[in-house]
């Protein structure tokens, strides 16, 4: 057995740090936004779509880090991602104030219109965490409220993020939603068939396991 671990350690030194060096994917693209307060002190028709620099399509993953200072409990803070082809095409989370923390998913389609998928009016995202949108072309779309998973695989087919929008106020008399504070959202994006080593450490992995398996049987063999 002391051949054999020897033989791990060697295939370990000789294949991961290969793995390291050339395991970055080409495709990946990280974009921060940090957004101001009062941009969610408006309604839903005076919002301003903002256009980003890069698309995130095929896979990627929204993270909200929601540290906005609310002022009014009926407040909330929305915010829209739109598809590239079709603007009339979204995604919508909406996340109200404390104490209440009311939490909604909804999605807008052209064939569906607009849907809400889950919605929790108490308790439904946590402050302290990190909200989590995740979507890929063959799973669908994922929602994870900083607890736990509220939406699962959710087909809205093809989606490719190339704008967004905030808003919070109901109407226009409403009063302000938040005073301070900010949103930072984060938007991560790749083509996992882009990365070819990405499988490689579990070929070595199964390569390893297959090695011990006939190196056990030979020895089984030969004592026998």
């Amino acid at each position: 057995m002391k051949y054999i671990f020897i033989l791990i350690l060697l295939c370990g030194f000789t294949t991961f740090p290969v793995f390291a060096e050339q395991s970055k994917n080409p495709t990946l693209i990280i974009d921060t936004i940090d957004i101001s307060s009062f941009q969610f002190n408006k309604i839903l028709r005076d919002t301003e779509i903002i256009q980003m620099q890069r698309s995130h399509g095929i896979s990627w993953q929204v993270t909200i880090d929601n540290n906005l200072i609310y002022t009014n409990p009926e407040g909330n803070a929305i915010l829209r991602i739109y598809d590239k082809d079709n603007p009339d095409k979204l995604v919508e989370i909406g996340m109200g104030s404390q104490p209440n923390n009311k939490f909604w998913i909804a999605v807008k389609t052209p064939k569906e219109g607009y849907v809400v998928v889950h919605s929790n009016l108490e308790r439904g995202w946590v402050p302290t965490s990190k909200i989590i949108i995740s979507y890929t072309e063959r799973a669908g779309l994922t929602v994870n409220n900083g607890a736990r998973i509220v939406v699962s695989n959710l087909d809205i087919g093809t989606f490719v993020i190339n704008s967004y929008s905030v808003h919070g106020l109901e109407g226009s008399t409403d009063p302000p939603s938040v005073n301070s504070g900010s949103m930072i959202v984060e938007f991560l994006s790749g083509d996992p068939a882009k990365n070819p080593l990405a499988l490689f450490p579990f070929y070595v992995a199964a390569g390893i396991g297959i090695l011990i398996s006939a190196l056990l049987i030979t020895k089984k063999r030969s004592a026998s």
